[in-house]
């Protein structure tokens, strides 16, 4: 087989993305009759179809649904390797990609990328931010090599280690009757509105107070998903609900009327888990002992996990 140009490589990923040759050839700055030669090459290099086409749209085949998953890990390698000799050429001795959710309490995040490794002492870490379910897949797939989220679902390719617990907290209005109490449950806010981190954010912490929720047999009068704090303090103005936040978020805001009580259900606490392959670098695996150990360093005496957001 002719090895393949990794512009063939952008013009399939443009494409599919597109799903219109006119869209992709403009995203490319190149013309569209160049743009259906390429991907014309590229299918005769491969001898399969990567595209159908009709009057109103094309279609990715199957195989060329599949050529796009590798083409894109191909080109972001090929980003990172470019990266990687720039940033080695400058001092670097060795390049960590972290992934973050914005769930994860900002003080972990300050521990973890205040680490130094001895066997590593040039250690690059480049910071990413993105919801949870995206994070595990870019680990798995290798586009990240570590992740702090909220634990997920399991997946075979990855090890989860649990670095912190902390539990849920409750932004009410200073003037809530629930103001008087110094924990709440979620019993104390049947039949309120509720607002809660949107679903895509941290789809198994979000399922989680479903399912608690139902199985105490409460409900919330009207239900709001956002995907700031901001927006939960605007829906409590509006609404005299209740927002269940992470702590971090529900502090930034907890202001000009509002206060926070933490929400007391154990079943749906916060744990917080370094997610990364189980084929680790060296480099990778040191860095998880060594962050590991810097927490425990943290930990009151007696206690196992770090709680930074109790």
């Amino acid at each position: 087989m002719n090895e393949i140009d990794l512009r063939l490589l952008r013009a399939a990923v443009a494409v599919a993305e597109e799903l219109s040759f006119s869209r992709a050839a403009q995203k490319l700055h190149v013309s569209q009759p160049g743009l259906t030669k390429q991907i014309q090459d590229l299918e005769a290099i491969l001898h399969v179809s990567l595209f159908t086409r009709d009057r109103q749209r094309v279609h990715l085949t199957d195989a060329g649904r599949a050529f796009v998953d590798e083409s894109r890990l191909a080109l972001m390698h090929q980003e990172r390797a470019i990266q990687a000799a720039k940033c080695v050429a400058k001092g670097a001795e060795a390049i960590l990609n972290l992934g973050q959710s914005p769930l994860v309490d900002p003080l972990l995040i300050s521990v973890i990328t205040s680490i130094h490794l001895r066997l590593f002492p040039g250690l690059r870490i480049n910071i990413t931010s993105d919801y949870a379910p995206e994070l595990i897949r870019r680990v798995a797939s290798g586009e990240i090599e570590i992740a702090a989220l909220t634990a997920g679902p399991q997946s075979p390719q990855l090890t989860q280690v649990e670095v912190t617990v902390s539990p849920l907290y409750v932004l009410i209005s200073e003037t809530s009757a629930l103001a008087a109490r110094r924990t709440l449950s979620l019993r104390n806010l049947d039949e309120i509105p509720w607002i809660l981190f949107a679903r895509q954010i941290q789809p198994t912490l979000y399922d989680a107070i479903e399912a608690y929720a139902r199985s105490a047999g409460v409900a919330a009068s009207e239900r709001h998903d956002v995907t700031s704090a901001e927006q939960a303090a605007q829906l409590i103005y509006r609404t005299g609900g209740a927002a269940i936040l992470a702590k971090h978020d529900a502090w930034r805001v907890a202001v000009d009327g509002f206060t926070l009580r933490p929400l007391a259900e154990p079943e749906i606490a916060m744990r917080t888990v370094l997610a990364v392959r189980n084929d680790a670098s060296r480099v990778v695996s040191e860095f998880v002992r060594t962050t590991i150990r810097e927490i425990r360093k943290l930990a009151p005496a007696g206690q196992s996990r770090l709680s930074l957001t109790a």
